[in-house]
């Protein structure tokens, strides 16, 4: 009789998701699937709004990362006004973003992902978790928590908020840094350097005992997809998109935003909210990877000196081009290391405190397209307007989506390599979940559940009628 297991909600996660495991009749996997049950609705209830208001607007589509869509909603704006922002604002909107990636990827690494690696998969989930962790590690935690901190107080300098700052605007930014702002960010650089530092030592440890999580938490060719600079350094504001294969090869340069339809598919799944993009040229079979991973994949260097340092020991460890999804915990590190370096570089720029910040400008396009790097991959901000400004059509490709089709061969992969039969161990669903913690997927939310999870068993007949339910509250 063939079963299903379902794992309601997958816990440690922004948002509320659930899988689905499709055994068969010896107790053999079959697939696995992600569902993303919550619906938002941002872009039909955004129709009739003046797209000077999308950047506040869009920012509240989520607590943990409302810089992304601030940055990539103000530069479709700066397109509709077909202005080029002063150098001052777009120095600023890089800082932003910088802090914005620091706090996003500490988040990820040090509350969602490590009381996995510090404790085990099969650790008690009542201590399998941030508190269990500043209770066994007080260090550890302690450091995680400042770092995100750090990125967030560097927000709230810059956007006068922590969360959902309306600062960023199309044409510009609305204030530059403070001198005090500057001597406060200047002097929690070395900790926050350190603290990401000592996480990278303890990481590389961890690597060297989970080799076959690294084989099977999601590890298979794919194409990556990201923005690089014009020197082939890491980039996550402007710079160029680039498309490569699993081999390093180039499938698609010098791609453009505003033509992404031409290039991108979205195709709609029955069992979820989230849209799964694939890349046209190889039709559905084109899956392809956004993120940290796909970000070093494709970069020929970081550009800072630590942070270039640890990308050769990262290719030396696992490759030019890394196929396994579990090392995405590792690319993140380095990219905070990047990321607190290019603040530290540009933290002196006089730009910074300038007040030519804004160009102005009414509607001179109808139709444009802004991108960035979001600190889970490339976000896609498209908007349709009238010649009064007012938005007719909004699309929003999010990072997440473009891993779905990636998260679920992720969790199929896990799946099918440990379970065997009816018995299932907590751990084992454990190990499913962290498939998907490998992408730190935000499903336009930021709640997420700490402790033992609830998980239900239903048996299915072949009928499709349910013969028995057997179910585990938190």
């Amino acid at each position: 009789m063939s079963k299903t297991i379902i794992i309601d909600p997958v816990t440690r996660i922004e948002g509320h998701a659930k899988i689905s495991i499709y055994l068969d009749d010896q107790g053999e996997v079959n697939e696995a699937r992600f569902h993303v049950g919550e619906f938002r609705g941002f872009e039909k209830f955004c129709e009739g709004r003046p797209f000077w208001e999308m950047p506040a607007l869009t920012s509240r589509i989520c607590g943990i990362c409302p810089v992304s869509h601030l940055i990539a909603s103000s530069k479709t704006g700066d397109q509709l006004l077909a202005v080029k922002i002063p150098a001052a604002a777009e120095k600023l909107r890089r800082m932003i973003n910088l802090a914005q990636i620091t706090q996003s990827h500490a988040l990820s690494f040090f509350h969602l992902s490590s009381p996995d690696l510090i404790f085990g998969w099969d650790g008690d989930p009542k201590t399998r978790n941030v508190f269990g962790l500043i209770a066994a590690d007080p260090d550890l935690a302690r450091g995680g928590i400042r770092l995100r901190k750090f990125g967030q107080d560097i927000i709230k300098i810059l956007g006068s908020q922590k969360v959902h700052p309306a600062w960023s605007i199309p044409g510009g930014v609305r204030s530059p840094l403070t001198k005090e702002g500057q001597t406060y960010i200047k002097e929690g650089l070395p900790e926050a350097k350190n603290t990401v530092k000592n996480a990278l030592s303890l990481f590389k440890k961890i690597l060297d005992s989970h080799q076959e999580e690294v084989a099977v938490f999601g590890n298979f060719p794919s194409l990556y997809l990201g923005l690089i600079g014009e020197s082939g350094a890491w980039e996550h504001y402007g710079g160029i998109l680039r498309m490569i294969d699993s081999h390093g090869n180039i499938v698609g340069d010098r791609l453009d935003p505003n033509n992404y339809r031409e290039f991108l598919g979205e195709k709609l799944q029955e069992d979820s909210y989230l849209k799964s993009p694939y890349y046209k040229l190889f039709g559905e079979t084109g899956v392809y990877r956004v993120g940290p991973l796909a970000r070093l994949n494709i970069c020929e260097h970081f550009g800072t000196e630590a942070a270039d340092q640890e990308l050769i020991e990262y290719r030396q460890r696992h490759g030019r081009i890394v196929q396994a999804s579990f090392v995405y915990h590792h690319a993140r590190l380095i990219e905070i290391l990047g990321s607190l370096e290019r603040i530290e570089r540009m933290i002196d720029d006089p730009d910074l405190f300038s007040n030519r910040l804004q160009a102005e400008a009414g509607v001179n396009q109808t139709e444009a397209v802004g991108v960035s790097e979001a600190p889970r991959g490339t976000l896609f901000h498209h908007y349709q307007v009238d010649e009064n400004g007012l938005l007719k059509k909004i699309n929003l490709v999010i990072a997440t989506g473009q891993n779905n089709f990636a998260i679920n061969r992720t969790v199929t992969q896990i799946a099918k390599h440990y379970i065997h039969g009816e018995t299932v161990a907590e751990g084992i669903l454990n190990r499913v979940e962290a498939g998907v913690r490998n992408y730190d997927p935000c499903l336009s939310c930021s709640t997420h559940a700490v402790g033992q999870m609830p998980m239900i068993l239903q048996l299915i007949s072949p009928d499709g009628s349910l013969v028995k339910e057997i179910r585990r509250d938190s």
